[in-house]
């Protein structure tokens, strides 16, 4: 008699952290008057490494974001989280849009605008620097931002890619670790 409960995806969907980052109303001029309908931007992550960023159309708000949150939920990524920040320094370009992303020491925090900040909370950064660049359309710094995302590689990806062992890479991989070693060093 242990059935597993129909319709219920595992207990991680429970889990999702779920920002709605722009709502926009259009309005269509027809022979009656204006017909309004609405596109929402939203952000699904798990808190621990994946993230996913969708867009959704309908002719009210709820149901605009819940299509947006399904569309988030299906192109989650799988983004390298060390220590509560980024691996590197990463430029993603997106049309007029981009965001430099910066690893920054313990304590720093998420400095980001609203847009860059919800994916980044979504996703389970904690202590990072970010500078948009260019356009600040949402949608385009959207798509920056995950471009800079998904450009990052852990050092596994990274030795496996070269063939080299991981030892070797960790020396030169994060960018952060010897800025934080270097500081903790002098302050002491």
């Amino acid at each position: 008699m242990n059935r597993k409960p129909r319709g219920r995806k595992p207990t991680e969907e429970a889990q999702l952290i779920e920002k709605t980052i722009h709502v926009n109303r259009v309005a269509k001029v027809v022979k009656g008057g204006r017909r309004f309908s609405f596109s929402a931007l939203v952000v699904v992550g798990n808190g621990s490494g994946r993230v996913g960023v969708g867009h959704g159309k309908a002719n009210e708000v709820p149901e605009a974001v819940r299509k947006a949150t399904e569309r988030a939920k299906n192109s989650m990524v799988e983004v390298p989280l060390v220590d509560g920040t980024v691996p590197r320094i990463s430029v993603g370009v997106f049309g007029a849009g981009r965001v430099m992303i910066r690893p920054a020491s313990p304590g720093t925090g998420v400095i980001a605008g609203p847009v860059t900040r919800a994916i980044l909370d979504a996703a389970g950064f904690h202590n990072v620097l970010t500078k948009s660049l260019g356009s600040s359309n949402p949608h385009n710094v959207v798509r920056a931002t995950m471009d800079a995302l998904v450009s990052l590689e852990s050092a596994e990806q990274v030795a496996s890619r070269r063939g080299i062992p991981v030892e070797n890479v960790l020396e030169n991989h994060n960018v952060g670790m010897r800025v934080w070693a270097a500081r903790q060093a002098t302050s002491h």
